[in-house]
């Protein structure tokens, strides 16, 4: 990306062009899957190791998916917020069929 984006809206579809591997889309939706219900269990436990286990297993399938499957640096690194609010939306867009799992 070249020009810093402004909002969220700006930057969503930049975050879309970096997953453009079907493979990687898979490893972060069920990366994001898991981080949900780490965080689910965390909350019924009252464990709430739970959160950095689910941080870090949906931090290990994204990046698996960047490393091996697409081949670039995941936008984590540059837009930490954004990339994971982005992480959010796509796992909502793809379970709502408006992106191809």
């Amino acid at each position: 990306m070249t020009v810093k984006p402004k909002t969220f809206a700006a930057f969503y579809p930049y975050y879309l062009s970096e997953h453009s591997n079907r493979t990687s889309r898979r490893l972060h939706f069920a990366g994001t899957t898991l981080g949900l219900f780490f965080l689910l269990h965390a909350f019924s436990t009252l464990n709430f190791w739970w959160l950095l286990a689910g941080l870090v297993c949906g931090y290990a399938f994204a990046w698996v998916g960047h490393f091996f499957f697409e081949h670039n640096r995941p936008a984590t690194f540059t837009y930490p917020r954004w990339s994971f609010m982005g992480d959010w939306v796509m796992w909502k867009d793809i379970l709502t069929g408006k992106i191809r799992f």
